[in-house]
């Protein structure tokens, strides 16, 4: 086996800076802290963290052949990530994002699309591909060309050769249902934010919400839920995991770094809840820093955090 996880999706360059008050008027400037460039994106964020956290990982998407690219590309293989997967087109840049992040921790963004929307996953591929124990989808809604039946394809091959499927997307609007529904029988977590849950089921109950995609076919769902933790949803009920308290610096990347806390935990043998608790402390690490490969170090420090941080009530 080559690899732990294959992550296949939005890979996204994201320049940071805070903390940003206002943008100044005119041509004036405005002198900050920090500025930082860093992968992001809902494959690109949860490749980089499950590869700080020990899985041996696959990217699997696109960038553009510019600076860009070359500095995800160089990321990626400086944490060890395996790329053979990775495509470079010429017909878009490398997908980017300006994030300009509040003193509270909020970041409004300016985002390029780019090449995420022309990622391709081959037929051919699907063998090297799905050799891991687990295969994450993430950034449906921002990939044009693979959105609907083409990412229910992959994932009906990851499960057919047995790969445990993880599921997130972003950014839903009137027609997500439509790429979303295909891809459900396939995925055994379901992870969006709880916001993203509503907007897609219009129902507000968690245990409502989960229901709905219950009888679109997903096994299990986990809603990201910021503040309030989580929620998991199973055949046998519904529970909250509770966030840890944390000084918040930048939500970029949290949900992303929980997805990569929880396939970590399972990769280890860890039960569902247990699992749920170690992507809380990922995406809770990653909120105490700039970007979304900030704060978490390694598997051990991560997982000490069970231990050692204040829980929510």
């Amino acid at each position: 086996m080559s690899h732990d996880v294959a992550c296949v999706g939005l890979m996204i360059l994201d320049v940071l800076g805070r903390p940003v008050e206002r943008i100044p008027d005119g041509g004036n400037v405005e002198f900050i802290d920090e500025i930082r460039l860093t992968v992001a994106g809902t494959a690109g964020g949860t490749v980089i963290d499950s590869a700080k956290l020990g899985l041996k990982a696959l990217a699997v998407g696109a960038v553009g052949d510019d600076e860009k690219g070359d500095f995800v590309l160089d990321t990626y293989r400086r944490h060890g990530i395996d790329t053979w997967a990775m495509r470079r087109v010429d017909a878009a840049p490398t997908s980017a994002t300006i994030l300009n992040v509040r003193p509270n921790g909020d970041r409004p963004a300016l985002h390029v699309r780019g090449a995420s929307d022309h990622m391709w996953v081959d037929e051919a591929d699907y063998d090297r591909i799905c050799t891991g124990r687990f295969l994450h989808m993430g950034g449906s809604g921002l990939l044009e060309k693979m959105d609907g039946e083409p990412t229910a394809a992959l994932l009906r091959a990851a499960k057919a050769r047995g790969c445990a499927t993880t599921f997130d997307l972003i950014a839903p609007g009137p027609e997500t249902m439509q790429i979303v529904a295909p891809c459900l029988p396939h995925v055994d977590y379901f992870m969006p934010s709880m916001e993203e849950a509503e907007s897609l089921s219009g129902r507000t109950d968690p245990d409502d919400i989960a229901a709905f995609f219950f009888d679109l076919g997903a096994s299990t769902c986990i809603f990201k839920w910021g503040a309030q933790g989580s929620w998991l949803a199973t055949a046998d009920g519904g529970q909250r995991i509770p966030a840890f308290a944390i000084d918040v610096v930048d939500t970029t990347g949290c949900g992303d770094a929980y997805c990569a806390g929880f396939i970590a935990g399972l990769n280890r043998g860890w039960d569902v809840v247990e699992a749920c608790r170690l992507g809380t402390a990922a995406s809770g690490l990653v909120a105490t820093g700039l970007g979304s490969d900030a704060g978490i170090v390694d598997f051990e420090t991560t997982a000490a955090m069970l231990e050692t941080a204040d829980v929510l009530d």
